[in-house]
């Protein structure tokens, strides 16, 4: 995948404005009409706030017991029949998935959608060792073939317009130039991919539950092609994160209900296909990754993070995210969990994402088990400043503001030479240098104070 000269937020963010405005507003109002589903889904449930309460709370007893469920879940898998691997890091992970093939003389792969493999840079290390692996997800196909991570989980390529991928599309697949019809575009894609499904011998998979209680895992699809690859494939491989873990079957349903409605609006997604056991003649291994989850675990401030199902609601209604684009995160998980996740990984590299937020706390009001995502980022900030990570204008922006909120004095100090500064000499502050001053006109400097205003009334008796 093709990677960003830039790493920081800010500017990929406004290279990706300034592109085009009116892709920006399109994308923006894309992702606004998902959130509005999302809103009108929830809203036919009445026991919707009770179901957030206790995935909340399942979820809650899971990271507080994760050592005894992963134990059972691994007992239970292997009674199964299906063959459990431990893997601490990305590398781990992706060495055990290579042996896999390699113990097979496997050189092809097909996947389905797994954030937790373009994380661990999966495809990049198998091939680099050749052997081919296609994504089989329509959205992350997309951007597969155009060199590109995804930009969001759970609509990869949500940032391109029908023409880009019409136009991908001509040039790797064959189709007539000019052909954008989406309908068109997917029977191509299909036609594609169900060629890839046969003849591929090795299937891998994401797992999005996996119930401790019996040992199975669920993977939820729109498309299939989850099922597709699993049903068809001599060896079938599940990639899942420690924090998957739900304690019993009967859970599913109420994370089933959350997960869809929360995703894209729909009451549940096509397929809800469980895992439990290899068919006659098939391998089929599930491989247990850290890469960093522990770690987040031992963070008491940080730790609720792992309750996230990866549903993508609070990318659809953050207004940072909307407007900037997923790529622009330079992270594989992006938007406002992403920017609470990254850090955790390398705090240097990412010490930019937690301030990619208004904290309006619109992530955190919709969140199907919620968690306090805005909340987090607010935190992040104050452990990266602490640490050191912060870029030098924010650890001096930070000094001058607890200098000027320190005392009352400095406050009106500061006020009163503000105020001066805009009435008098504004082009100090009406600069290129001001962020702000890019996007907005600076308002015009009040003639006093509030605290100088309410003296001045209280004075002569008027509060009103």
């Amino acid at each position: 995948m093709k990677q960003s000269e830039t790493k920081d937020h800010a500017a990929l963010a406004e290279a990706f404005i300034n592109k085009d405005e009116e892709h920006v507003n399109w994308h923006d109002g894309a992702l606004w009409y998902i959130r509005e589903k999302r809103d009108i889904a929830s809203k036919q449930i009445p026991e919707w706030e009770a179901l957030r309460e206790a995935a909340s709370k399942i979820k809650s007893n899971v990271i507080s017991n994760l050592h005894e469920y992963l134990l059972q879940f691994e007992a239970n898998l292997t009674n199964n029949g299906v063959k459990v691997h431990w893997a601490a890091d990305a590398e781990e992970h992706n060495a055990i998935v290579y042996s896999i093939l390699k113990a097979k003389e496997i050189k092809q792969m097909v996947k389905s959608k797994s954030m937790l493999t373009e994380e661990c840079h999966l495809n990049e290390y198998l091939e680099e060792r050749g052997i081919d692996v296609i994504n089989s997800d329509l959205g992350e196909y997309i951007q597969q073939i155009d060199n590109e991570p995804p930009s969001h989980i759970v609509l990869p390529c949500i940032h391109k317009r029908k023409e880009e991928i019409g136009e991908l599309f001509h040039q790797h697949l064959g189709t007539e130039k000019g052909l954008s019809d989406p309908t068109l575009l997917t029977r191509v894609a299909r036609k594609h991919l169900r060629n890839i499904f046969i003849t591929r011998r090795a299937a891998l998979t994401g797992v999005n539950f996996a119930v401790a209680e019996t040992g199975e895992y669920v993977v939820c699809t729109n498309e299939g092609n989850a099922d597709m690859g699993a049903h068809l494939s001599e060896v079938q491989i599940a990639s899942m994160g420690l924090e998957k873990i739900v304690p019993q079957k009967k859970h599913l349903g109420i994370f089933l209900r959350l997960l869809a409605r929360s995703a894209t609006g729909q009451p549940i997604t096509i397929y809800s296909s469980h895992y439990k056991k290899p068919r006659k003649g098939q391998e089929m291994h599930l491989i247990l990754v850290d890469a960093g989850r522990t770690r987040q675990l031992a963070r008491p401030d940080f730790r609720d993070s792992l309750k996230c199902i990866k549903c993508g609601a609070c990318m659809n209604t953050c207004p940072v995210y909307r407007k900037g684009g997923g790529l622009s995160y330079h992270n594989t998980i992006t938007g406002p969990i992403g920017a609470i996740l990254a850090p955790n990984l390398d705090m240097k590299k990412h010490a930019d994402l937690p301030y990619a937020s208004t904290l309006c706390g619109s992530c955190s009001n919709v969140c199907p088990v919620k968690i306090n995502i805005h909340e987090q980022l607010y935190k992040w900030r104050q452990v990266i400043v602490k640490e050191g990570y912060a870029a030098n204008t924010k650890a001096l922006s930070m000094k001058a503001m607890a200098w000027t909120l320190s005392s009352p004095a400095n406050y009106n100090t500061a006020g009163k030479a503000g105020r001066w500064f805009l009435h008098n000499i504004p082009f100090v502050v009406n600069n290129k240098f001001n962020p702000w001053y890019k996007q907005r006109d600076m308002p015009e400097g009040p003639k006093e104070s509030f605290s100088e205003w309410y003296a001045k009334n209280e004075k002569n008796g008027n509060k009103g």
